[in-house]
């Protein structure tokens, strides 16, 4: 089972995706996923211009049908956009020509060059595809805000624990989050900027 950080087997397993950036940089990126929603955007659009951060948010392509406005406020903020499929779908159920209509389904609305696979796993030709047009981001850190067995305690404890320079930590923008988010975020960017790290998007 995956949790908190990604095992080694699994790095090798997409040996040319992104999953750490500069170990020499004290630098972190904030990522969420699923978005945008009503429920959860707004807060993470608010916390994140308080602090004044930018960060990448991978899109679910029919969340942005449904929810346009928020995907132009994300994208009006300054904030990186990320592919995550037009229906969160898991690649190991879908061929590679489904999995890929899929993607590009999502990038008519998303129009980026990230991408990131639902659940942070795809098939082995799926990955060979599209990392043909997508720089493949996946994460040095999920915090696991979307278990209903974490606290919003121990979501903050896992950005605690397990930041370190470079790490892409994943939130998520999603109903099964919020509430963690509520108190998580914020202190979690607090402790971030007091331990002097500093955010940034990909290039």
């Amino acid at each position: 089972m995956i949790i908190e950080q990604p095992a080694i087997w699994l790095r090798w397993l997409y040996p040319r995706a992104t999953w750490r950036m500069d170990r020499n940089e004290k630098a972190v990126y904030l990522t969420f996923d699923d978005g945008p929603i009503p429920e959860a955007t707004p807060f993470i659009l608010d916390t994140l211009s308080q602090y004044g951060i930018k960060a990448t948010f991978f899109m679910v392509g029919d969340n942005v049908r449904k929810y346009p406005e928020l995907y132009n406020k994300v994208v009006a903020a300054g904030h990186r956009i990320g592919n995550h499929t037009f229906n969160h779908i898991g690649g190991f159920r879908h061929t590679i020509t489904t999995y890929k209509a899929n993607a590009d389904k999502a990038d008519q609305l998303l129009h980026t060059d990230l991408f990131r696979p639902p659940h942070g796993w795809m098939r082995w030709d799926q990955y060979i595809w599209l990392r043909r047009k997508y720089r493949i981001v996946m994460w040095d850190l999920v915090t696991r805000d979307y278990s209903k067995w974490m606290t919003a305690e121990d979501v903050l404890n896992n950005v605690k624990r397990y930041t370190r320079n470079g790490s892409i930590i994943t939130f998520h923008d999603s109903l099964k989050s919020i509430d963690k988010l509520h108190y998580a975020l914020p202190e979690a960017i607090k402790w971030l900027k007091a331990e002097g790290y500093e955010f940034k998007v990909f290039d």
